[in-house]
């Protein structure tokens, strides 16, 4: 799933898009690498609000086009979409938002994971 959220007022994700997504992952849990842009000098701040969440496993400050990285997970993928559309647009200093879902975990925690 790709959920942008920017300045010029992108449209979050289709109907059809979203209900692809409902089959394809029902009632399983859902893990997503969510990428923020932030203001600059909301950085440390966005961080520290994001790492709040329960659902949020990683918060990373990173170089390049994006700022911030999040490693989430949900048990349902319409949790993941209520935080995405509802919950961390409420997060100040956020510019945009681009979710990635995770199909294959082959390592996570450290650990090896047969797929």
């Amino acid at each position: 799933m790709s959920t942008e959220r920017s300045a010029g007022g992108k449209p979050p994700v289709s109907r059809a898009v979203e209900s692809a997504f409902t089959k394809v992952w029902g009632d399983e849990h859902v893990v997503a690498l969510i990428a923020l842009k932030v203001e600059t000098s909301e950085a440390d701040a966005v961080a520290s609000e994001v790492s709040r969440f329960g659902e949020v496993e990683d918060v990373f400050l990173v170089t390049g086009d994006t700022d911030i990285f999040l490693k989430v997970r949900f048990p349902h993928y319409d949790e993941l979409k209520d935080f995405v559309l509802h919950r961390l647009p409420a997060v100040k200093g956020i510019r945009e938002t681009k979710t990635l879902l995770v199909v294959t975990a082959y390592k996570e925690g450290g650990e090896a994971h047969r797929p």
